[in-house]
């Protein structure tokens, strides 16, 4: 069943453009009954798993903007710990229903997305590949020559923001970030879906890489019984979506994802009232 659901996680974090790594955390609440602080290193531990593959297969592939994931991640580190030990403090419920509202603002992000800009949801995690559109991010530019970023002061504190959002989201909830990396990276730079994407994988592995080592740092326990097939699991996965993204890819699919998310955020809500 672990394993399962591992593969239920590799498929949608490589299936879909942003925020595939949200649905670890509730299937291992909801399958294994597990609160967040338990299902939280397990879930970061898989999707920087996940993220390592997609990065590797998106390097020679797709311009990862290698820079600026790691001002991302490096400033995420250093944000996670606050997010771990806010997730300390808070009631179980408390956290149980700030998931559930990560879930909502990703299935309405979804669902903007498919209906906005549908040529966008067919640049996925696993099949990232080229360089398409750029952007008209008015904080981020790039050289015309080589592509990349300008690293202005201000370009910098964008770059950083992100990062920082990101990594104490990775702490409290043990979310990946994607669905706030993505958007924010195409809002406020020059970089094309793509780039946004391959770039966010990155980051997603290292902030996820370290979340998971601050935590056990900090003293919680990772449960490796549990966490090798799940891991073994999002691999799988991952690489099944490479296979078929290719076919499936697309509005109806973003849709269908979000028509999930919203459910599950509907059981974490009653989950927390009770």
């Amino acid at each position: 069943m672990v394993t399962f659901f591992g593969v239920l996680v590799g498929l949608v974090l490589g299936l879909t453009g942003a925020g595939g790594s949200v649905f670890a955390v509730p299937l291992l609440m909801l399958g294994l009954g597990w609160t967040i602080a338990q299902a939280m290193p397990v879930a970061l531990i898989a999707v920087c798993a996940a993220a390592t593959l997609g990065t590797l297969v998106a390097w020679n592939a797709s311009f990862v903007r290698y820079r600026a994931a790691i001002v991302m991640a490096l400033v995420g580190c250093l944000t996670a710990p606050l997010g771990l030990r806010l997730a300390d403090r808070l009631p179980d419920s408390w956290l149980t229903a700030a998931f559930a509202a990560v879930l909502v603002v990703v299935a309405l992000r979804l669902i903007v997305q498919a209906r906005g800009n549908p040529a966008e949801t067919q640049v996925v995690r696993a099949t990232v590949a080229g360089d398409g559109k750029p952007a008209r991010g008015p904080l981020c530019r790039a050289n015309e020559t080589t592509g990349r970023l300008v690293w202005t002061s201000r370009c910098a504190m964008v770059i950083s923001s992100i990062g920082a959002t990101t990594g104490f989201l990775s702490g409290m909830l043990g979310v990946g970030g994607g669905f706030v990396i993505v958007p924010a990276l195409r809002a406020g730079t020059v970089l094309s879906m793509h780039s946004a994407v391959a770039t966010s994988l990155m980051n997603i592995a290292l902030t996820s890489a370290g979340t998971v080592v601050t935590s056990m740092a900090m003293g919680r326990t990772l449960p490796w019984m549990v966490a090798l097939p799940f891991v073994g699991g999002s691999l799988a996965g991952m690489l099944a979506g490479r296979r078929i993204a290719p076919r499936i890819a697309g509005p109806r699919l973003q849709q269908s994802f979000a028509a999930v998310m919203f459910c599950a955020a509907a059981i974490l809500i009653f989950r927390a009232a009770r």
